[in-house]
């Protein structure tokens, strides 16, 4: 029986020098901080041109492996979970935009996780976490009229509550989700007094945060979430 052809694929020369420069980072044989060999020293230890090398760079730094600044030598980036998930952010927001489905299934996903991160806080938080957390909603009550800054300081009081997990991927899947979610956030002044809602709701978790209440600080986030659901839509 005859084995069917394997067709191997010339890659371009710029693939193949990307593989090498990700393997430089990843080896550690160039660190966070670091700067990137000249295109001189590439082109030379790789043998190829210089349009490929900076094919290359250019890739590298669409993943946000190193920074490319005008007139320095790049850098390696240090990647941390906040930096991974700002390189989909366009992707995120392009699906979002295609799909209603995708905007409430992120909707869905969003309820799911802020109800464990309540559960998480609830059990971890400390007094320096509830007067943040206080210091947020004050910040919110006074920006009152400006939906903006409103938003802004909702943002920054579902992330804080994540970061009391103490665990940096939770807190960057927050503020992830947060900001694609902010693509569609209606302006809240449409409902008028529906910002309070929102203030008193925050309050609540908070005050449930305070009281180590689990089960409280869930259903709290759950009731919070469930009635500001309306407001993101397409």
């Amino acid at each position: 029986m005859t084995q069917p052809i394997e067709q191997i694929v010339r890659r371009k020369l710029s693939d193949e020098v990307f593989d090498r420069l990700e393997r430089m980072i990843t080896s550690g044989e160039l660190k966070p901080g670091d700067e990137m060999p000249s295109e001189r020293v590439l082109m030379e230890r790789f043998g190829v041109g210089r349009p490929a090398i900076r094919e290359a760079m250019q890739s590298l730094a669409g993943m946000g492996l190193v920074n490319i600044s005008h007139g320095e030598r790049a850098k390696v980036l240090k990647l941390t979970a906040q930096s991974i998930f700002r390189q989909v952010d366009l992707t995120a927001k392009i699906m979002l935009s295609q799909s209603n489905d995708s905007l409430e299934n992120l909707k869905s996903a969003r309820i799911f996780f802020e109800r464990g991160m309540a559960r998480e806080a609830a059990q971890r938080a400390t007094s320096a976490d509830i007067e943040a957390l206080k210091t947020i909603i004050s910040r919110q009550r006074e920006s009152l009229g400006n939906a903006e800054d409103f938003i802004s300081a909702d943002m920054q009081f579902h992330t804080r509550i994540a970061q009391i997990s103490g665990n940096p991927i939770f807190a960057a899947v927050s503020e992830a989700m947060l900001a694609w979610l902010r693509e569609y956030h209606t302006e809240m002044l449409i409902w008028t007094g529906k910002e309070k809602f929102t203030l008193v709701e925050h309050e609540e978790i908070v005050e449930r945060l305070a009281a180590r209440d689990a089960d409280g600080a869930e259903s709290a986030v759950l009731k919070h979430l469930e009635r500001s659901r309306a407001l993101y839509t397409k």
